[in-house]
């Protein structure tokens, strides 16, 4: 019998302090773009888009069940992919006030070296910005 296989990440979820400032900074900031969805238990939640994933937000007051055991703000690395040059990302960056911590910087991406960029979401979360490098 061969082992069961994943094929693909669907959704992260991602704990924050104020929702409306996270929707903010990933909408403005990265042009991901919000979306309201109910689950199965009827509750309303927000989400944000990027390619054909979706970050799930949770309150950090009241996160959603189930959730992670140890469920808190600040505690996600995420990198993002871009066909966009680095030099757009940093003048973008700049004009909106968000600080570069460090990059550009060559790292290792899931399919080869990539070209990238750190900065933090307002929970201080680590979010790289990478372009292939081919």
């Amino acid at each position: 019998m061969t082992a069961p296989r994943l094929t693909a990440l669907d959704h992260l979820v991602l704990t924050v302090t104020d929702i409306h400032a996270t929707v903010g900074f990933y909408s403005d900031v990265l042009g991901m773009r919000a979306e309201v969805f109910h689950p199965a238990d009827g509750s309303r939640r927000i989400a944000l888009r990027v390619g054909p994933q979706k970050i799930n937000l949770h309150p950090a007051a009241a996160p959603f069940q189930p959730k992670a055991a140890h469920p808190g703000p600040g505690t996600a690395d995420l990198c993002f992919l871009t066909e966009t040059p680095l030099t757009d990302w940093q003048s973008h960056l700049a004009a909106r006030g968000v600080t570069v911590e460090e990059g550009p910087i060559r790292r290792t991406g899931a399919a080869g070296p990539i070209l990238s960029l750190y900065i933090r979401d307002p929970d201080g979360n680590l979010i790289e910005i990478a372009t292939p490098i081919r």
